[in-house]
C-alpha cells in the first residue's frame, strides 16, 4: 500500500479472484493513521442489509454490492493486522494483504449458510495474512508443513520467557498445540535463529564471511586419489588398453571417437570405414562393439589394481 497516493483498494493484481476497484477520497498527506480514521466513519451494514447486497452479489455479481460489503468490513481487518505487529512488517502491509484476504471471502460468502460475513471472513483474512508473514519474515521459509506453521503463530505467544523451553515446557506446549514435542523444539530453534549472508557484506573487506569457513574439497587427499585415478584410467591407462587390441579394432575406435577435435567433429562414421576398410558398415559396427567390449575388461582389471 503506497501511503503517499490517494488510498484505492482492489484485488486485481492479488489473485483475488474479485475485482473491486473502491477508490476513497483523499485523505491529504495519506498517512495510515489517515486510513484507519477514514475507514472508522464507514458505515457497518446490518444483518438484512448484508444479506441483501451478498445475495445480489451471487444472484447478479453485481460488484457495487461486493464493494458496499468489502468497505463495511475494512476496519475489522486492520483490526486483525494489529494482532500480528510483532513481526516486524509494515502495518500498511499487512492490512493490504488482510483486504485480499477480505476479498476472497466476499467472493465465497453464502448468506444462505446462517453465518454473518464477519465470522466467515475472519479466516480469510487471517490466512491471507499468515502466507504474506512467512514469505517475507526471512529470506529463508521458517515453516513449511501444517505443523511448523501452527508453530509458528502460536510458540512466540504461549511461551512464558525469552530463555529456551525446559522440557516440561516443550512437553506442556506440544501437547496444548496438539504436535510432536520434536517440532516445538525444531521451530523454536528456527525462531531464535536468524539469515546470514554466506559470502558476507561486500561493502567491508575486513568482514570475514561464513564462506571463508567451508572446507575446499577440491584438495581433500582421498578426492585428490580419486581424481588421479580417474585421470589415469582416461589417460595413460587407455593407450594401455588401446594397445592390447589388434590394429585394425584400434584404428576404427579411434577413428569413430577418438579422433575429435574441440568442436566434435573430425570422428568418422560406419559408412565411412566401410568404404575404408572394404567391409561393411555392420562388419565395421561389429569389431567395433568387440573392441569395447575388450577394452572395459582390461580397464576394470587396471580399476581394482589401483584401488
Amino acid at each position: 500500500m503506497t501511503l503517499n497516493t490517494p488510498l484505492k483498494l482492489t484485488s486485481q493484481n492479488a489473485s483475488a479472484g474479485l475485482t473491486v476497484a473502491m477508490p476513497l477520497p483523499a485523505l491529504g498527506v495519506g498517512t495510515i493513521d489517515a486510513y484507519l480514521a477514514h475507514i472508522n466513519r464507514l458505515p457497518m451494514l446490518s444483518a438484512a442489509q448484508e444479506f441483501t447486497l451478498a445475495q445480489e452479489y451471487r444472484r447478479t455479481e453485481n460488484l457495487d454490492s461486493a464493494r458496499q460489503l468489502v468497505l463495511s468490513h475494512l476496519r475489522l481487518v486492520a483490526s486483525i493486522a494489529r494482532q500480528y505487529l510483532g513481526y516486524g512488517i509494515p502495518h500498511a502491509d499487512l492490512i493490504q494483504e488482510g483486504n485480499i484476504g477480505l476479498m476472497k471471502a466476499v467472493k465465497r460468502y453464502d448468506p444462505n449458510q446462517g453465518v454473518r460475513l464477519v465470522s466467515y471472513a475472519i479466516h480469510w483474512i487471517k490466512a491471507e495474512i499468515h502466507e504474506y508473514i512467512l514469505k517475507n519474515w526471512r529470506l529463508v521459509k521458517v515453516a513449511t508443513t501444517k505443523a511448523q506453521r501452527k508453530l509458528f503463530f502460536n510458540l512466540r505467544s504461549n511461551k512464558l520467557s525469552a530463555n529456551a523451553l525446559t522440557d516440561e515446557e516443550i512437553e506442556s506446549l506440544a501437547k496444548a498445540l496438539d504436535v510432536r514435542g520434536a517440532d516445538v523444539k525444531e521451530m523454536e530453534i528456527r525462531l531464535a535463529g536468524g539469515d546470514v549472508s554466506i559470502d558476507g557484506d561486500d561493502r567491508d573487506d575486513d568482514q570475514f564471511a561464513p564462506i571463508h569457513w567451508l572446507s575446499d574439497e577440491r584438495h581433500e587427499p582421498s578426492a585428490q586419489l580419486v581424481q588421479n585415478d580417474q585421470f589415469a584410467l582416461q589417460g595413460p591407462k587407455l593407450l594401455q588398453a588401446l594397445n592390447t587390441l589388434d590394429k585394425r579394432s584400434r584404428e576404427i575406435v579411434q577413428s569413430r571417437w577418438l579422433n575429435m577435435d574441440a568442436d566434435g567433429h573430425g570422428c568418422k562414421t560406419l559408412q565411412d570405414l566401410a568404404q575404408e576398410y572394404g567391409i561393411s558398415a555392420e562388419r565395421v559396427r561389429q569389431i567395433e562393439v568387440a573392441a569395447f567390449k575388450k577394452l572395459r575388461l582390461v580397464l576394470k582389471d587396471e580399476e581394482s589394481l589401483l584401488h
